[in-house]
């Protein structure tokens, strides 16, 4: 946006800088929050490598499977969410994650980043991180609502499903349409409202 000031019989031109973000503030072009980086499949772990390297502050949550293979069984650590790391930055330093040959886009929409919600991924850092045995489940957005009553993920709401007469709370993450189960004792949910 150009702007003219006069200033006695002087005319000068200031050129205000833009944002190629639509109509965000500054504020939040200048203001760190957490952002979905979509990657290359199986690059997840090679991309965290990176990240650290740049100084960007990036989670990728593993979960433990046991694979069957020929003649063992082998013990991997996966990602939780397939596909992506998440990162903490401020937009303006967008391009120290895009310039990683394996990450395709941070996630958002009309080709603009949108952040997670707050309490999301605070949720699977904090609260379920070490207390529980998470793993991917397919994205639900249907089914019967519940909040967890106590225990360390008390005050949570999400969906419970039954697998193999045991009970699953799944979380979802709406942005990247991918959920999380953990498995809980039925006596700890409520329904939600």
């Amino acid at each position: 946006m150009q702007t003219c000031i006069f200033s006695g019989a002087l005319a000068v031109e200031r050129t205000e800088p833009t944002l190629p973000l639509g109509s965000r503030t500054l504020l939040e072009y200048f203001e760190p929050h957490w952002y979905a980086a979509y990657t290359c499949a199986n690059h997840e772990k090679g991309v965290t490598q990176q990240l650290e390297r740049r100084s960007v502050e990036c989670f990728l949550p593993l979960y433990e499977s046991v694979r069957r293979w020929k003649d063992r069984r082998v013990r991997l650590r996966l990602p939780l969410f397939p596909g992506y790391v998440f990162v903490r930055l401020a937009l303006r330093d967008r391009l120290k994650v895009l310039e990683i040959p394996s990450v395709v886009r941070l996630v958002g929409f009309d080709g603009h980043p949108v952040a997670l919600p707050e309490g999301d991924l605070e949720t699977i850092r904090t609260r379920l991180a070490g207390v529980c045995r998470m793993e991917p489940h397919p994205y639900l957005q249907r089914g019967r609502r519940v909040r967890v009553l106590s225990g360390p993920l008390e005050g949570m709401a999400g969906i419970v499903v039954r697998k193999k007469n045991r009970t699953r709370f799944v979380i979802s993450l709406e942005l990247i349409m991918r959920s999380v189960a953990v498995e809980i004792d039925e006596f700890m949910l409520g329904f939600a409202n």
